[in-house]
């Protein structure tokens, strides 16, 4: 199952403006905002959601990783490593060793490959170790 995918924006701001509005009748809102000061080095980010979960991100476009980012739920932390291990085997480039991720919150253990096709791929347990 999903956990939650990201777009790379051309124009953050205005992208931000942009989905709070065309979202709003669907519920959805700005539920969390990754701030270039507090996320070391990975903001700004936007996290659009429902019931304070936040699973519609987008941010400016950074390569390698160009314009696509899709999260698949694990159910523990293990399974995290497993999908890392098991993605380089089959050709991924690493783009973040499993590991805790607090500016997200603190029990946000994920990892994070390149697909052969550009695709950031990660693989993320909220669940405490």
């Amino acid at each position: 199952m999903l956990d939650h995918i990201g777009l790379g924006v051309a124009d953050y701001d205005a992208s931000k403006a942009f989905y709070a509005k065309a979202l709003a009748p669907l519920g959805i809102a700005l539920v969390f905002e990754v701030l270039p000061e507090t996320s070391g080095g990975y903001g700004p980010a936007a996290g659009f959601g429902s019931n304070d979960k936040p699973y519609f991100w987008f941010g400016p476009k950074m390569p390698p990783t160009g314009a696509l980012h899709i999260a698949f739920a694990a159910e523990t932390r293990a399974q995290v490593d497993a999908f890392h291990q098991a993605a380089l085997a089959a050709g991924a480039v690493d783009n973040g060793a499993p590991g805790v991720r607090a500016h997200y919150h603190p029990t946000y253990y994920g990892a994070f490959v390149i697909d052969p096709n550009g695709v950031n791929l990660e693989a993320v347990c909220h669940k405490a170790a």
